[in-house]
């Protein structure tokens, strides 16, 4: 399965971006990580199959509702193997 490194941008500390996304990353089957930079940004690296993936994806390109996102970085990586989703600090 495909992994990708996604780099949120915009208004998404602070918001519960991280917590909504393991909830979203349950639903839809994505196994990785999110945490938040010292930018200001969220970033996650994630491995599902592709359908998966641009679900993920869409679903950050919005966020939770107090978000406010401006771009999504996605970068493709080599597959990588997750035993769960884990917010990290």
């Amino acid at each position: 399965m495909p992994t990708v490194h996604l780099l949120i941008k915009g208004k998404v500390q602070g918001v519960f971006f991280r917590a909504s996304a393991k909830k979203e990353a349950a639903r839809f089957g994505i196994t990785g990580w999110i945490k938040n930079t010292d930018e200001g940004d969220v970033e996650a690296r994630i491995t599902a199959s592709e359908n998966e993936l641009e679900n993920f994806i869409n679903w950050c390109k919005k966020g939770p509702d107090n978000a406010t996102v401006n771009d999504v970085i996605i970068t493709s990586k080599p597959p990588e193997t997750f035993s769960g989703f884990v917010i990290n600090k």
